[in-house]
């Protein structure tokens, strides 16, 4: 039998593309194509050719450049909500709770290790939840305001995934070298039960 069912594998390698994607997205937000620094670059460039636009053109202009990377994050936002609830059902097989069967039985450091992926479960969820709410805030009778002040409470939670997602890494690659030998290759193909 299988350590890892073809389905957990599954929704583990599609969850950590969305998850890099997003990161990704944020990532292209804050730097290449942050609506700040890209304003000023076409107000510089358009200038040099005679061309005038008031900074709220320029603003205008920058912030529809990225329009269509943003959609990618919406579109994957959606992918993590479904991925979320694949997790909850995926908890529920034996391959999926197995983590947290014995729990008491375990190392203190498995111990953290695996209260960590049920924290970053729930920002994960948090983020997902309040991702709609600031997409759809409208539809759902809420001021702008208060989509604001969810909006900064959701880009506060991102550092956590940002903090995780290297840790995840890094931790994987020291159990493999370590006392673990053979995860990685277990998440590809599955492993054997011991």
């Amino acid at each position: 039998m299988q350590k890892w069912s073809l389905n957990f594998r599954l929704w583990h390698w599609i969850h950590a593309t969305v998850v890099l994607g997003l990161l990704g997205t944020v990532f292209l937000r804050k730097t290449f194509l942050s609506w700040r620094a890209n304003s000023e670059i076409l107000t510089s460039k358009l200038s040099s050719i005679d061309i005038s636009v008031t900074t709220e053109q320029a603003k205008m202009l920058a912030k529809s450049i990225r329009a269509p990377m943003w959609e990618w994050h919406i579109l994957l936002g959606y992918a993590l909500g479904a991925l979320l609830l694949w997790r909850i059902a995926l908890f529920f097989t034996q391959s999926g709770k197995q983590n947290y069967q014995n729990l008491s039985q375990e190392t203190l450091h498995k111990k953290i290790v695996k209260l960590g992926y049920i924290a970053i479960y729930t920002v994960l969820a948090f983020m997902a939840l309040s991702g709609y709410v600031i997409h759809f805030y409208e539809a759902l009778g809420l001021s702008k305001d208060f989509a604001h002040d969810i909006k900064e409470v959701h880009e506060f939670a991102y550092n956590a995934i940002l903090i995780f997602a290297p840790l995840h890494i890094v931790g994987v690659f020291v159990a493999e070298n370590r006392d673990e030998k053979g995860i990685l290759s277990d998440m590809v193909n599955g492993g054997s039960k011991t």
